[in-house]
């Protein structure tokens, strides 16, 4: 690659034909290098300046590369230039922009943005230093001739997006620099550049409406950074108003308009701004909404009303922390004045329209919410705002409910504003909208049966929005104020008793149940409600409905309302599962008929089943047989499922067949988490039936096929066994554990070290034995896992392994800290650290576990914490082995702690102290990496509790060999001998952070 001579000065044709889209891959792998080749060479830049100003090239591709490697040398390469070079520069662009007012054909868009973007890097690059004169050159130079005035316009909103545009992140250089440029354009050329737009705004407004479009757009984009009285002065609002009357025009006027109005001020100026451009609008006969039929013109339009709204509202909330009452009081009078043409607006049957007012409204909302009292009028304003919410929420008659598309999601959306609104209307007025509510809902409700579906289901749903709207302390809304609780008890009779859940149509079907579901606390005060509500949920209209979408919501919200009114269940428990009986059933994968129920949704009913039965009144072993016919099902289809499992040999058939024993142990275990504190398995005499599950379920972690997903599984169970069953569980564990250890993968040990870590944390000494036994295999297996060789780019593995680090040092730090007592046993010949003296080690310590493989392998474990907290870039791996660090310290760092470990805390421990902070990689700007140093400084505290002077000593012999001064030193021993911690965290930051410089 030719980076030092000058390349030919005619271009590769060969490596040009690659630019075409159409062109074969080995010609675009040419055109590619021959870029990087233009673009690395010190002068290759000027043969594309050179075909650009002389225009040899007449094709597309062709020019638009070679401006692109103008534009990499403008970017990365302008400083190294020299002066005639950059001159080149300035003259190519200059060239090329005149050859451009000739042009009977202009160039593709594409090419104009290019150009105008490579213009404008030049700009940023010179015009505080080589170029001051850039826009008195370029206006000079483009005149108002069409052409150059494109790109012209262009330029300024690359400009723009390189200077202004507070969506592009700036280095901190890049924004003093940016400033810079603004002050520069503000005392220089803004008033001629306002200049230019105004004569193109009036030459071109009748014959070029994409260029008048464009130069409003360069208006609307400066305005916010500009003095004001340039633009807002009669001249200009005259002209831009006259846009706002003709039809290509008057979209972007709006938007110009918007941009003006939004730009910060003085609110009496903003008040006044607003207020002669109302009037002007208005006497233009623009505020008469229902005349006009364009609604993308009045999409923007109701922005702008908007834009002027809100800047009112903010106007007078300024104003009213003053003491100028007159002034405050005439911001608000402006701000009513508008409020009759944002109802228009908010009420127009365009959804785009009216989600455009929704903010205005929500302010001046807000505005009534801080009165001391409202008036007639700002009452009258508050329900025709009520009302126009209630009437927008209604969904159309094209909503697809069963094809939710990007139409349908709009609309969702905008309900969500229509919400932010009701909640407002709330808070200024509770007593209205409740009474607004209860009408519209009284009278619907009377007529269901002849009212269209929109009707019904609004009706419904702000009964439902209520609960929000009018919040309740968990949800009592049944109890307290006596005018709130009577109105929504009347309502929720009358959902229940109307007969309106019968209604034919899905939305309302489940505006239904999330209302009677969200008002659960209603049945508690009027529990004969409740088996009608049963019924609903258990027939047609619920479980067993026609639409899926329906059935899988409905057997969510159906768990929901068993779970509260669990207590009023006992009636109909044996006939409530009698009912959803075929819906608990496991849907084998060869079955072909689609099952009611999704699987997910199967785990609500399973969990539904279980709370019928748990919280039942019956005696124990009712309960039993219950939970038995519940499960046995269940049991018996996985154990037929099991055995065909490894006869299988499709692999497609084998993952379906895993799926579906995966989900039977899911099952069983979601039916356990209606047990509790008050109901535990024990007292429901449920134990034996788990305990049989666990026997059908353990078998699947020895099956040779699917392990994955079947271990995953019974690992889960076993999970909720060890909280459900207890002690009860432990006879099955070491089996479990043994299988779950053959052939595992990082992602396999690293979800099973949490079910080692559960059991000790639960069990401590109980399960010591197993214990001992358990943890040098666990640790050799993860060992064997870290140390196979992976891919260099292979992120997923590098990832696994990580997680599994953690997941290992986790493990070891819950060993270390169970505080398991009388747990060892004789350790024969070696102590720790192969100390000379022979004598058995016995320490009633939680880290006695340690010692039971042995001095070797009790080394190895102790030299991977070390390497954890040192080597490893993770700081949330390295801040739990400091943690495990110091608490090895505290159990065997005093003098009757273990032989030999207090040579280990010098040779290791306190060297890792100091390493690992000092690692290029330890980042102390990083809030994890914080708090790793935190947890390193205790360790090192920890250290000087249990060997006292004995660790100042070596300190004072350590820190010389890291080149620290004596006289810190000195500092940093002083210190660690205080009490205070924080005083030591305090300074061991600032050491680092200094000794990092």
């Amino acid at each position: 690659m030719a980076c030092e001579s000058a390349l030919p000065a005619i271009m590769d044709e060969q490596a040009l034909m690659g630019l075409n889209p159409n062109a074969d891959a080995c010609y675009r792998q040419r055109a590619l290098a021959y870029f990087e080749q233009l673009k690395e060479s010190l002068d290759g830049w000027e043969v594309c300046a050179e075909a650009l100003v002389k225009g040899v090239y007449s094709d597309d591709h062709v020019k638009f590369f070679c401006f692109q490697v103008l534009e990499h040398q403008i970017k990365f390469r302008h400083a190294s230039l020299s002066a005639a070079q950059q001159q080149l520069i300035r003259e190519t662009l200059m060239k090329w922009l005149q050859g451009q007012l000739m042009n009977v054909h202009p160039e593709k868009p594409f090419i104009r943005n290019k150009a105008a973007q490579v213009l404008a890097l030049t700009f940023v690059m010179e015009y505080l230093t080589l170029w001051p004169k850039f826009f008195f050159d370029i206006l000079a130079l483009v005149g108002l001739n069409p052409n150059g005035v494109d790109i012209y316009l262009r330029m300024l909103m690359a400009i723009d997006a390189e200077v202004v545009d507070r969506d592009i992140l700036h280095s901190p250089e890049e924004t003093r620099r940016n400033t810079l440029i603004k002050d520069g354009m503000r005392e220089q050329c803004i008033p001629a550049l306002v200049e230019s737009w105004f004569q193109i705004l009036q030459t071109y407004q009748h014959t070029h409406s994409e260029l008048t479009c464009q130069c409003l757009e360069v208006v609307g984009a400066y305005v916010s950074w500009i003095d004001l009285n340039l633009i807002a002065n009669d001249r200009f609002v005259n002209l831009l108003l006259s846009h706002m009357s003709m039809e290509e025009l008057r979209e972007e006027a709006c938007d110009c308009l918007f941009e003006i109005v939004n730009k910060g001020m003085d609110p009496v100026d903003k008040t006044k701004l607003v207020e002669s451009l109302c009037q002007v609008l208005q006497s233009a006969g623009f505020f008469n909404v229902e005349q006009e039929e364009d609604v993308d013109f009045l999409a923007k339009f109701s922005r702008l009303v908007n834009g002027m709204g809100q800047s009112l509202v903010l106007s007078w909330t300024k104003l009213s922390k003053t003491a100028d009452l007159k002034v405050s009081a005439e911001s608000l009078r402006a701000v009513e004045a508008k409020v009759p043409l944002m109802l228009q607006l908010l009420i127009h049957e365009d959804d785009d329209i009216s989600a455009n007012i929704v903010g205005f409204c929500y302010d001046y909302l807000h505005v009534l919410k801080q009165l001391p009292a409202l008036n007639e009028q700002q009452k009258s304003n508050v329900e025709a705002i009520m009302l126009a919410v209630m009437n927008k929420l209604k969904y159309d008659d094209e909503y697809n409910f069963e094809n939710e598309g990007e139409d349908e999601a709009m609309f969702v959306e905008y309900r969500k504003q229509l919400k932010m609104l009701l909640d407002r209307l709330a808070q200024v007025s509770p007593e209205l909208l409740l009474e607004s509510v209860h009408r519209v809902f009284t009278g619907t409700m009377q007529n269901w049966q002849t009212v269209q579906f929109m009707e019904v289901e609004v009706a419904i749903r702000l009964l439902y929005m209520l609960g929000e709207a009018l919040p309740a302390s968990h949800g009592a809304h049944f109890s307290g104020d006596t005018a709130k609780t009577s109105t929504l008890q009347a309502m929720m009779r009358t959902l229940i008793s109307c007969g309106v859940s019968e209604y034919q149509h899905s939305s309302v079907t489940l505006e239904f149940f999330e209302t009677v579901v969200r008002y659960d606390k209603f049945f508690l005060v009027e529990p004969q409600h409740i088996p009608s509500v049963l019924m609903a949920f258990l027939d047609h209209r619920g479980l067993r409905h026609s639409s899926p979408k329906v059935r899988s919501r409905v057997a969510y919200l159906f768990s929901r309302f068993i779970k509260t009114l669990h207590k009023h269940m006992n009636a109909f428990i044996e006939d409530i599962l009698s009912r959803i009986q075929d819906l608990l059933e496991l849907a084998p994968p060869e079955n072909g008929f689609p099952a009611l129920l999704s699987n997910d949704d199967q785990l609500f009913m399973f969990e539904t089943a279980g709370v019928l039965i748990v919280n039942g009144e019956s005696p124990a072993e009712r309960k039993q047989a219950l939970m038995r016919s519940l499960l046995t099902p269940l049991m018996e289809a996985f154990r037929m499922l099991l055995a065909k499992l490894p006869q299988e040999g499709d692999e497609e058939r084998q993952a379906a067949l895993a799926d579906c024993l995966s989900h039977a142990v899911g099952f069983a275990s979601r039916t356990s988490k209606a047990f509790s504190n008050k109901q535990t398995v024990k007292q429901c005499s449920c134990s034996e039936v788990y305990l049989d599950c666990l026997q059908t379920f353990l078998p699947a972690l020895s099956c040779p096929v699917q392990r994955g997903p079947l271990r995953s599984a019974v690992r889960s169970f076993l999970h909720r066994m060890i909280i459900c069953l207890e002690e009860e569980v432990l006879p099955f564990i070491p089996a479990a554990s043994q299988h779950m250890l053959k052939d595992c993968e990082a992602k396999d040990l690293q979800e099973f070290i949490p079910l080692i870590s559960q059991i000790t944390a639960k069990f401590k000494n109980q399960v010591s034995p197993f214990l001992q036994e358990i943890f040098m295999p666990l640790v050799m297996a993860i060992f064997e896992v870290l140390s196979r060789p992976a891919e260099e780019n292979d992120q997923t593995a590098a990832l696994e392994k990580q997680m599994l680090r953690r997941s290992y040092f986790s493990f070891i730090q819950t060993i270390a800290s169970s505080g398991m007592n009388e747990v060892m046993a004789s350790q024969g010949e070696t102590s720790l650290l192969s100390c000379s003296e022979h004598k058995p080690v016995c320490l009633n310590t939680g880290t006695d576990l340690l010692c039971l493989a042995g001095a070797e392998n009790i080394e190895r474990v102790l030299f991977t914490i070390i390497q954890g907290a040192v080597d490893f870039p993770d700081p949330v791996a390295q801040k739990t082995c400091f943690i495990i660090l110091s608490r090895l310290v505290e159990l065997w760092g005093g003098k009757d702690g273990l032989v030999g470990f207090p040579d280990f805390i010098y040779k290791h421990i306190v060297p890792a102290c100091f390493m690992a902070p000092l690692k290029p990689t330890f980042d102390l700007s990083d809030a994890q990496t914080v708090l790793t140093l935190s947890e390193c400084t205790l360790t090192l505290h920890m250290i000087h509790l249990k060997r006292g002077p004995e660790c100042v000593q070596f300190l004072q012999e350590y820190l010389p060999s890291l080149q620290v001064s004596p006289e810190i030193t000195q500092e940093l021993c002083q210190v660690l001998q205080q009490p205070d911690v924080k005083v030591l965290k305090n300074y061991m930051k600032v050491f680092f952070q200094q000794a990092k410089l």
